[in-house]
């Protein structure tokens, strides 16, 4: 199907088979135009074949790992009652707990496991920086965490054993929209009414793509483990809120509420329409009005969304001279899985490179490369331009990079990613 040539809302499956066009089916710029934010998709298929790169008792380790964002979500099917605990656990906690009807969660698990961040090399048809992470769940059998909505597009892949999914999509159908009301007294936000109008059971490979708001839940058919990719989706609240703090650093003093065009009121307690106008006119005053500075400002911010964890310096840094030395020789620099990049073109021609809340100013080809790499091994290196080099090395002193090599002295131990 040609992504120029637009297919009706009311044919478009909610079904596909990706086995022939891993991992979509069809060709992204389709996705994105009849179904990212509009539509859910079942992909069957997504990933032929997937194994999964780690099994549960290596989530149970993870979960137990202090610094790693992890929930055990229990249900009583006889009182109704919810339970949720959080992390860090510790490992006697497992053992004990029952075949059935539980579920844990942990966060950013490619933060943690480099063989669960490579699948993002699959979803490189979004912007990198609107992915947040890699959220991984392994449920008894019967487990689940009720029927609810989230507020992003979500990926859920299967990556072992069997999950039942059901969704309401009334909404992609043309139908009024549901319920979306949260049951009361209630440990975690539950929908009150739940009326499925789809019901897959996915199995390995399998994936559920899921605009904001849809309806779902899941329940694993046996044991299993699903692979939840999210997205950064900042509230207006969030933005708004970080947004004045950034316009009011540098905000004039000076430039106040004036009337110097008052009139005499027809009632003196009346804020009326002329005093309405030069209110606006006061905060229009403190707008934006520098696109630079505005860009700088959501990158920043995006880098830092709903962050992982601080990045700090691992050690003392090597002098730049020894540095440039060591990846010339054979070293590399391996990004902190935790470090966000971003970059954005500048109205000066050249661009700005975000990471986790700094921005830098380089060349464009080098916000495109250091955004991109992972690793910054000699030749990458060389191919930076001084301002490239430059950045690379403040973000290597800030922690975000650190230095592999075959037989770093002791200098040079200094926080390996």
């Amino acid at each position: 199907m040609s992504s120029r040539k637009k297919t009706s809302p009311a044919a478009l499956p909610f079904e596909v088979d990706a086995a022939a066009l891993p991992p979509l089916g069809m060709d992204p710029a389709v996705f994105l135009r009849d179904y990212w934010h509009k539509r859910p998709l079942l992909v069957r298929n997504a990933f032929p074949g997937f194994q999964t790169p780690l099994m549960p008792d290596d989530l149970a380790g993870l979960a137990c790992e202090d610094g790693v964002l992890a929930r055990l979500i229990s249900h009583d099917r006889g009182s109704g009652r919810w339970d949720v605990r959080t992390g860090p656990f510790a490992e006697d906690d497992f053992p004990g707990l029952p075949d059935h009807d539980w579920t844990l969660l942990v966060q950013d698990v490619d933060k943690w496991d480099p063989d669960v961040a490579a699948l993002l090399e699959q979803f490189r048809f979004l912007p990198r920086w609107r992915i947040d992470d890699v959220m991984v769940s392994f449920a008894a059998t019967g487990g689940s965490v009720g029927a609810h909505v989230d507020h992003y597009d979500v990926f859920l892949l299967q990556a072992y054993g069997h999950r039942r999914w059901q969704i309401d999509a009334r909404v992609a159908m043309g139908q009024p929209a549901p319920d979306l009301g949260f049951q009361e007294d209630v440990a975690i936000k539950l929908l009150r009414h739940f009326e499925p109008t789809h019901d897959w059971v996915l199995g390995p490979g399998d994936m559920l793509y899921l605009p904001p708001l849809v309806p779902h839940h899941g329940v694993a058919e046996d044991p299993c483990l699903t692979f939840s990719v999210g997205m950064r989706a900042p509230s207006s609240s969030e933005l708004i809120g970080d947004w004045l703090d950034e316009v009011l650093v540098d905000a004039d003093e000076a430039i106040r509420y004036h009337d110097e065009d008052l009139a005499v009121p027809a009632d003196p307690n009346e804020i009326d329409t002329a005093a309405m106008n030069r209110v606006v006119e006061a905060l229009n005053a403190i707008r934006m009005n520098d696109p630079d500075r505005l860009g700088d400002w959501f990158g920043r911010f995006i880098t830092t969304y709903r962050a992982a964890g601080e990045v700090i310096p691992g050690g003392e840094p090597r002098p730049r001279i020894e540095l440039e030395w060591d990846l010339a020789h054979g070293a590399a620099l391996q990004r902190h899985p935790a470090s966000r990049l971003a970059w954005r073109r500048r109205h000066d021609d050249g661009a700005s490179l975000y990471c986790s809340g700094r921005a830098l100013v380089v060349p464009v080809e080098d916000a495109i490369l250091l955004a991109d790499a992972t690793v910054l091994d000699g030749p990458a290196w060389e191919s930076l331009s001084q301002d490239g080099r430059d950045a690379a090395y403040a973000l290597y002193q800030a922690g975000h990079y650190g230095l592999l090599a075959d037989d770093p002295d002791e200098d040079g131990e200094d926080g390996d990613a």
